[in-house]
C-alpha cells in the first residue's frame, strides 16, 4: 500500500484546509473517513471470500485424496474376501470328497455340539464364605420390617 509518514500528511491536510475553507473542512474529514472505512471493509470483505474459497479448494481436495484412499481400501478388502472365498469353497469341496476317507474311530463321526453351562445365582452367591458375608453385612435371612426395627432399637431402661 501507500506509506504515508507524518510530514506527507500534515501536507496534505495543509492543502486541504486552503482549498476546502475551514468552514467545510470537518464535514470532508468524516466523509473522507466514512468513506476510507468502507473500502477498507469491502477490502477485507474481499480477502475473507478469497481465503475461504481457497481453503474450500483445499478441503475439496483432501476430500477427493481421502475418497480415494477408501475406494483403494475397499477395492483391496473385497479382492481379499473374494480370494479367501475361493480358497474356501476349494478347501470345501476337497474336504467332502475325500470326507469318506476320513477316521471316526471312537465317536463314529457323532460330534455332540457344545452346551453352555447353566450359571445359577444362587450358585455364585453360596460359593463366597459365610465369614466374609457377615464381614460385609450381607443379608443372609429374611427380615420383616418390624422385626428389623426390634433388632436395632436399643433397650430400654427401667426407672429405678
Amino acid at each position: 500500500m501507500l506509506d504515508f509518514g507524518f510530514d506527507k500528511l500534515a501536507l496534505i491536510g495543509a492543502v486541504a484546509l486552503v482549498v476546502i475553507g475551514p468552514e467545510r473542512l470537518p464535514r470532508v474529514a468524516r466523509t473522507v473517513g466514512t468513506l476510507l472505512g468502507k473500502a477498507q471493509r469491502y477490502v477485507a470483505d474481499v480477502k475473507a471470500e478469497v481465503n475461504r474459497s481457497i481453503e474450500l479448494e483445499e478441503l475439496n481436495k483432501v476430500k477427493s485424496q481421502f475418497e480415494d484412499a477408501a475406494r483403494d481400501v475397499e477395492r483391496t478388502v473385497h479382492q481379499e474376501v473374494q480370494s479367501a472365498t475361493q480358497v474356501f469353497e476349494q478347501s470345501w469341496q476337497n474336504a467332502s470328497g475325500d470326507a469318506a476317507a476320513l477316521d471316526y474311530s471312537n465317536d463314529g463321526g457323532y460330534r455332540p455340539q457344545y452346551k453352555r453351562p447353566q450359571k445359577s445365582w444362587r450358585v455364585k452367591r453360596g460359593a463366597t464364605p459365610r465369614w466374609y458375608k457377615r464381614a460385609q453385612g450381607v443379608r443372609q435371612h429374611v427380615q420383616s420390617g418390624a422385626a428389623r426395627v426390634a433388632r436395632f432399637r436399643p433397650p430400654r431402661r427401667t426407672p429405678p
